[in-house]
């Protein structure tokens, strides 16, 4: 929804900075779609680091809260897609791997929080994607199937954990993980707001309508 990937990247780089080393592309890629504490405890390996994850994480919530107001922006898309959900009244949801806080800074700093039945966050399941417990879960409180759920993702974990849930998914992307596998899902686009997807949205069936 977010270019939360810009952001992940500048806190990442700041982060490490403070301590001499640097926020590789690899590095980033590896952490990308994961829970917080599954993520920093790669960086903590990966760059022989002797703070805690909770220190990480603490340290890294107060770089982020720097830099949302400033340079927080909408994904392509993003506004005409939420108005097609809206218009044909499809609940939506979010279902995310930040921390609470940060999902509420995003969707509040766009007036957004409104218009989503619920905000799940690592905060609120046991396992962190890509395994499916959050999407379960989501269905669970959506009271739906999984399989009748469109779920758009841009993060390989993300996706794997929606495609192991049974919902029909839609991965989207970002600069940083364009060169990443994204076979597993049913579906890639470039923009949130793609043709394939409003046609889908406004009443079209789902191609895992069919799925047996």
């Amino acid at each position: 929804m977010f270019n939360t990937e810009d952001l992940y990247d500048e806190a990442g780089q700041e982060l490490l900075r403070r301590r001499g080393k640097r926020f590789t592309r690899d590095l980033k890629l590896e952490m990308m779609g994961l829970p917080g504490v599954d993520a920093f405890a790669i960086m903590i390996d990966r760059c022989g680091l002797v703070d805690s994850v909770e220190q990480l994480q603490h340290e890294t919530d107060r770089i982020f809260q720097s830099l949302i107001p400033k340079k927080i922006e909408m994904m392509p898309g993003l506004q005409m897609l939420l108005d097609a959900i809206d218009l044909v009244g499809v609940p939506r949801a979010v279902a995310t791997s930040s921390h609470r806080m940060f999902a509420n800074r995003a969707l509040e700093h766009f007036n957004l929080q409104a218009g989503f039945r619920f905000v799940l966050t690592s905060e609120d399941v046991v396992l962190g994607k890509p395994n499916p417990e959050i999407y379960l879960t989501a269905a669970d409180r959506l009271g739906v199937r999984p399989e009748s759920m469109l779920v758009l993702e841009d993060s390989v974990f993300g996706s794997r954990a929606a495609v192991a849930a049974g919902a029909f998914t839609v991965a989207v992307p970002t600069e940083y993980s364009r060169d990443q596998d994204y076979s597993h899902a049913d579906v890639v686009i470039d923009r949130l707001d793609s043709p394939q997807v409003l046609q889908w949205i406004n009443g079209v069936q789902l191609p895992s309508d069919n799925r047996q």
